[in-house]
């Protein structure tokens, strides 16, 4: 594999991509996160997803060690490990391959095909968690704050979705350290969702559109 596309790319925008083997290592340092199917990953340079991708790969291997002999159960918890991964990339080409490296994995799993409800919900969840835009501005490509959908699995085939804003997220680290103005007030308190929606299916996930890009590149 090569770490570069062009000598251009690196010079414009620093582009150079980790090696699998060092991938591997640094994610063994997070062994347990990464084996976790609900864990949370955000990847701000995603590029075309050298580290989601095994961290997916990861999450599908526990989903199978925990759920593989219910092919229900596995269908959803699948799903949760693929809302679970985030990722921001500054170059078009780059996200768009993300997107569907990462779709390819999870189809592959699952045993997936373009008309499967699965593969539709799924490809709907990537294009709000895999975003076109510079995480350093905290925008998206076309100058909007860039917001992310937390996903949870409620159980019997329902999914939850609240939007947080990335710039609000970043700053809780600062609100929750010892001794800060706002140490005493509980989470809730300060990160409040932009939007909350109604509990959700795989089918009601596959009938909602989808961010623009993402259909052209798979």
């Amino acid at each position: 594999m090569s770490l570069i596309k062009s000598k251009r790319r690196v010079a414009d925008h620093g582009e150079v991509f980790t090696p699998p083997w060092l991938v591997e290592k640094m994610l063994d340092l997070v062994k347990g996160e990464t084996e976790r199917i609900d864990s949370r990953f955000l990847e701000p340079a995603c590029g075309s997803g050298n580290f989601l991708v095994p961290v997916l790969q990861r999450k599908l291997a526990a989903v199978e060690a925990k759920f593989g002999k219910s092919d229900f159960e596995k269908a959803h918890y699948g799903l949760l490990a693929l809302m679970c991964t985030y990722g921001i990339e500054l170059l078009a080409d780059n996200i768009a391959e993300c997107r569907a490296n990462m779709l390819e994995v999870f189809a592959g799993y699952l045993n997936l095909n373009e008309t499967d409800e699965l593969y539709r919900a799924a490809f709907h969840v990537l294009s709000q968690n895999l975003v076109h835009g510079d995480a350093l501005t905290m925008l998206t490509d076309d100058g909007q704050p860039i917001t992310f959908a937390e996903w949870g699995y409620l159980g019997k085939g329902r999914f939850q979705r609240r939007d947080f804003r990335f710039d609000v997220l970043t700053q809780m680290s600062s609100f929750t350290q010892e001794g800060s103005l706002f140490a005493h007030l509980g989470k809730h308190e300060i990160f409040t969702p932009i939007k909350s929606y109604p509990p959700m299916t795989v089918r009601e996930l596959a009938s909602l559109p989808s961010h623009s890009g993402l259909k052209e590149a798979i």
